[in-house]
């Protein structure tokens, strides 16, 4: 079956976040949104179907995830991640930033240091800062080959800290890490005692020519001081069913997450939640496919688009996500003259780099994920505003 991703569907008014919320966001009712990381596909058929089937029994009661549930889970993840796990492992969770921050509290103290990778996904600070934990920066290095990792001073990091969190594919840089990459990371994190909290939901989004790299299937050792997050949330387009998987296969661990979730009483999440989830794993992976063909074709279209007509401006090509990192460095201007531009004169509305922390500086993170005539719109008015001169007056 071949899938059409070029159907417009009108968002407004369904209070979405992305659209609705624009005024709020961006002091701008009308730009064209291409921030938070929600895409403007269809969410497939076969899921609305089956959400739609389960609706129509007349009550919505309290409800469990049977067996089925985690199996759809663990054969997904060996399918298309070669990673296998048992069914046991997997612990249900209404979304992968509660995940992020249960996970902070269970297992480390106030005080604490942890470690996070910027320019990296924005609630990875709220997750450490909002619990009195110590934010520590190992920053990555911007090089002409993309962003890689500072290991030498991870390694000294590593020697007093107690946790890591990994972006894995890493968001806003776009970086599928490579098997190597990650093994200097998991020696480091081995050698220092240091458990790490491996944000994997944007797995199943790997673009042609990447691979994921699933952090804990390097090997048991590794496995045994990883927690995985993991969601259909981003590939099928479900954040509004709040349901998330954390994946942790030491047993001990597992029973102080699970333990920490159950005593909030917020195992139970919600049953088109489950419906949607078993839909996704279980018939999603041609729609999969032939989404990640379609956003790679819009990678290609703004990578081609802003190399050629917009050279100043530095494209990170990203190897997973539907997220393009973009470097103004060049155009001498601003964070906030570049935020104004780009919102009051070219009318988008698109993440400050800023925004994800040290690294971020002169740079915006934008959303790809929508129809091609959409973003060739969006091009267009990129286009009229940030010419080739560097010298273009501000705001």
């Amino acid at each position: 079956m071949k899938y059409n991703f070029d159907t417009t569907v009108e968002r407004i008014e369904t209070s979405c976040v992305k659209y609705d919320l624009r005024e709020t966001i961006f002091g701008k009712s009308d730009v064209i949104p291409m921030w938070v990381a929600d895409m403007d596909f269809e969410t497939p058929d076969f899921i609305r179907e089956a959400v739609i089937e389960r609706a129509l029994h007349p009550i919505y009661g309290y409800t469990f995830r049977d067996s089925s549930y985690y199996n759809h889970i663990v054969n997904w993840l060996d399918n298309n991640h070669q990673w296998k796990i048992e069914k046991e492992s997997v612990v249900f969770c209404p979304g992968v930033v509660p995940a992020l921050n249960f996970a902070v509290l269970a297992f480390t103290e106030p005080k604490d240091k942890i470690i996070v990778q910027p320019p990296v996904y924005f609630p990875f600070f709220g997750a450490v800062k909002s619990h009195d934990r110590e934010l520590v920066y190992n920053q990555l290095l911007k090089t002409d080959n993309g962003y890689i990792i500072d290991y030498e001073l991870l390694n000294e990091q590593a020697k007093d800290a107690v946790m890591l969190i990994l972006c894995n594919p890493h968001n806003p840089v776009g970086r599928a890490w490579k098997i190597d990459e990650l093994e200097k990371i998991a020696e480091i994190c081995l050698k220092n005692n240091v458990m790490v909290l491996s944000d994997e939901i944007h797995a199943d989004l790997v673009l042609p020519g990447f691979k994921h790299e699933v952090f804990a299937n390097i090997s048991p050792e590794v496995a045994s001081i990883t927690i995985t997050t993991h969601a259909p949330s981003k590939t099928f387009n479900l954040a509004g069913l709040a349901t998330s998987s954390v994946i942790i296969t030491n047993p001990d661990l597992r029973k102080i997450f699970k333990d920490y979730v159950e005593n909030l009483h917020i195992g139970m999440g919600n049953i088109f939640g489950m419906v949607a989830s078993n839909a996704a794993y279980e018939k999603g992976n041609e729609w999969r496919l032939q989404l990640v063909d379609y956003i790679n074709d819009n990678v290609d279209y703004v990578d081609r688009f802003i190399t050629e007509q917009l050279p100043l401006v530095r494209v990170f090509r990203p190897e997973a996500t539907y997220m393009v990192w973009l470097d103004f460095s060049k155009y001498g201007l601003s964070d906030a003259d570049l935020k104004k531009r780009m919102i009051f004169e070219a009318g988008l509305g698109l993440n400050a780099g800023t925004d994800f922390g040290p690294g971020g500086e002169g740079c915006l993170r934008m959303n790809v994920a929508c129809q091609r005539k959409t973003l060739e719109i969006a091009m267009h008015q990129f286009r009229e505003v940030f010419s080739n001169n560097p010298n273009v007056s501000s705001l």
